[in-house]
């Protein structure tokens, strides 16, 4: 079974899979600061408690290795700093992975949540019969655009989620900066500067197990 590496180094940016008892209590906290930050974007942050952080890293562990979805604890200078996710829906159609992401406050603006997607886009294609990856957030979360459109992905379709809608972003395989060897280079289309202005990133909330980030 195709699966990407358990840790993938990126200089000071490391992105690993979660180990449920070590993290734990860390991973809670950090959830725990970044609540104000996160709630306008993911609700679940307003059920957040050290069992259901728990119950999260138990979940993600059977999903890694039953092949579903992949997790890693984003971690910037020795601390885990969020989380980001690669995984197929449940209802998506063949050949389509998704990508998923959340940011402390702390983090943000230092163009940490576009190396974490950039990476995890270079992992989905690597997977066999994978064509496009998509990115989904609330159309409010500009952030989250930014690190779509930094990546070389456009704007695709809005679809049903739980709080209204999401945009939905794709990139293709041949497609996009991240396929000619790293982030964007080039400058980006005026009208997706004007939309989503140039800050690197504030939290991305792709898609997780429902319209938001790993929950």
């Amino acid at each position: 079974m195709e699966m990407p590496p358990r840790v993938i180094e990126l200089d000071d940016l490391t992105l690993r899979r979660f180990d449920p008892e070590r993290d734990r209590a860390e991973l809670f906290e950090v959830i725990d600061a970044a609540r104000g930050h996160l709630r306008p974007w993911m609700a679940w942050v307003d059920e957040h408690s050290p069992d259901r952080t728990a119950e999260f890293l138990a979940r993600r562990q059977d999903a890694w290795e039953a092949g579903r979805d992949y997790t890693f604890a984003v971690v910037l200078g020795g601390a885990i700093v969020g989380a980001c996710q690669l995984f197929r829906r449940e209802d998506g159609p063949d050949g389509v992975m998704e990508i998923g992401y959340w940011l402390h406050p702390a983090a943000t603006g230092r163009g940490v949540a576009t190396r974490a997607a950039g990476a995890l886009v270079a992992e989905a294609f690597r997977f066999p019969g994978v064509e496009h990856v998509e990115i989904a957030h609330d159309p409010a979360n500009r952030a989250s655009g930014a690190v779509a459109a930094r990546l070389g992905f456009t704007e695709d379709r809005h679809r049903p989620a739980g709080t209204g809608e999401e945009l939905v972003w794709r990139l293709g395989r041949q497609e996009g900066p991240v396929q000619k060897g790293g982030l964007q280079k080039e400058p980006l289309p005026e009208d997706v500067v004007e939309e989503y202005g140039v800050g690197e990133d504030v939290v991305g909330d792709g898609k997780s197990s429902g319209s938001h980030p790993p929950k």
